[in-house]
This record gives C-alpha cells, structure tokens and sequence, in this order.
C-alpha cells in the first residue's frame, strides 16, 4: 500500500463516517476508494463494514440520549437486525468474486436511486410517539439483511423504513438508525473475520478516520444543510455506478 493509497483510504474513511452520521452512504465512498486500490470487490466490500463500524459506534455514542428514549423499539429492532445481518453476510461468503463483481454496479444503482429518493419516502403524518408498525419490522429485517450482505444505502433505506413506520423527528430516527448500523456492522464483522476476506492493513487506516468522521457527523447533522451533503453522495454512487457498468 503507498502513501498515496493510504491517504485516500485516510479521507475516504473520514467523510464516510460524516456522512453515515448524517444519513448513509459511507459505504460509496470506502468501497469505491478500497476497489481504487487494487481490492477484490469481496474484500472491499468485507473490510469496507469493518471501517463503518467506529463511525456508526461513535454516533450512536453522540445520540444516547436519542436511543435511550426508544430503547425498547431499539432491543426489538436490534434482535431483528442481528439475524438479518448474519443472513446478509453469510449469503456474501457464499459467493466468489467474479459473481459478486457482476451484480456491483446494479446494487450500486438501485442504493444510489433509493439514496436519492430519500427525501421523498418520509411522510408527515405519523405523531410524534406513533411505535413502529409489524411492516416497519418487516422492513428492518429485509433491511438488515441488505446491510450484511453489501452496505451501500444500507443507512437510508432504514431512515425510510423508519420514517414510514415510525413517528418521530429526523434526530429520533436517525439515531435509531445509527444504533442498528452498528448491530449489523459488529455481526457483518465476525462472519467476515472469520471468513479471512478482510484487508486488514486498509481497515487500519480508515478504522480512526471512521470514528473521527463519525463523531464529527453529528457535529454537522445539527448545522450543515442535509441536501449538501446528499447530493455529494448521490454524486459519488452514481459515478461509482458508471464505473463499475463500464469496466465490467
């Protein structure tokens, strides 16, 4: 790995756990920088969850109070992410890289569409202290088992499922989000450890970034216009997205 590399990995990690923080979509940029360097798509995207994870621990951290107040909605989510995360993950394993690397660019276009489609998922009529409904559980698991297996909106599909099942302000529901990441992420983790598809070098430059970016994410949820940092991630996927169709 050259300096070089190592200094994209560095920002690459920083701004993915900014924008985790904020509203998903890290996972574009630590993927997309990890395959620049010279990764199989399967150990990219492997590692690429290990470096989310202290950005998603930290903002989650920097939400405590948040999650406290739905703590019980966060046990029950959280048991369900976990089964679906392992499912996600294992279901990866269970491929190798050529036909992983098929299906890239179409999992990068459907995220990058359902990113920008965000906005517009959310309706505004639920109250404040509506609890989740039997579809918001439904929609959790389906969720979590994406999130596993690939990542990539992993963190705006689940604002959607929450923001279409559940009441509540934008904070309320992206710290809910931010502690499932952070279930799905830890059991992603072990099945990937132990599956030995981990670039372990570039997951220790970008792990402190992570944190660091994630911690500075809700720093700037409360003060940076959301549309700014949405459209430099919709951006950045729907690059990716040509990338990956054109050298495919």
């Amino acid at each position: 790995m050259s300096i070089a590399d190592a200094i994209l990995l560095f920002v690459a990690g920083f701004l993915s756990g900014v924008v985790n923080a904020i509203a998903g979509g890290g996972t574009f940029l630590t993927f997309g920088a990890m395959t620049l360097t010279g990764l199989p798509p399967i150990v990219a995207n492997a590692t690429s969850s290990i470096t989310q994870f202290p950005g998603y621990v930290t903002s989650s951290l920097a939400y405590a109070k948040e999650i406290r107040a739905d703590w019980r909605e966060a046990a029950l989510l959280g048991g369900i992410s976990l089964v679906g995360g392992l499912a996600g993950a294992l279901l990866l394993l269970s491929l190798d890289n050529p036909s992983f690397r098929a299906l890239v660019p179409w999992l990068l276009l459907a995220a990058t569409i359902i990113f920008a489609a965000g906005p517009y998922l959310k309706p505004k009529t639920l109250h404040a202290e509506t609890p989740v409904s039997p579809l918001g559980f439904v929609g959790q698991f389906l969720t979590s088992i994406y999130g596993g297996f690939f990542g990539a909106g992993m963190g705006i599909m689940m604002l959607a499922v929450l923001g279409l099942t559940k009441g509540g302000d934008y904070h309320r529901l992206n710290a809910l989000k931010n502690f499932l990441a952070v279930v799905i992420a830890a059991v992603a983790i072990i099945v990937f450890a132990s599956g030995d598809v981990v670039g372990w070098p570039q997951a220790a430059v970008m792990v402190p970034a992570g944190a660091l970016g994630g911690w500075s994410g809700v720093w700037a949820a409360r003060r940076v216009p959301q549309p700014v940092i949405r459209g430099l991630v919709v951006a950045v996927g729907a690059a990716l997205t040509v990338y990956y169709f054109v050298t495919g």
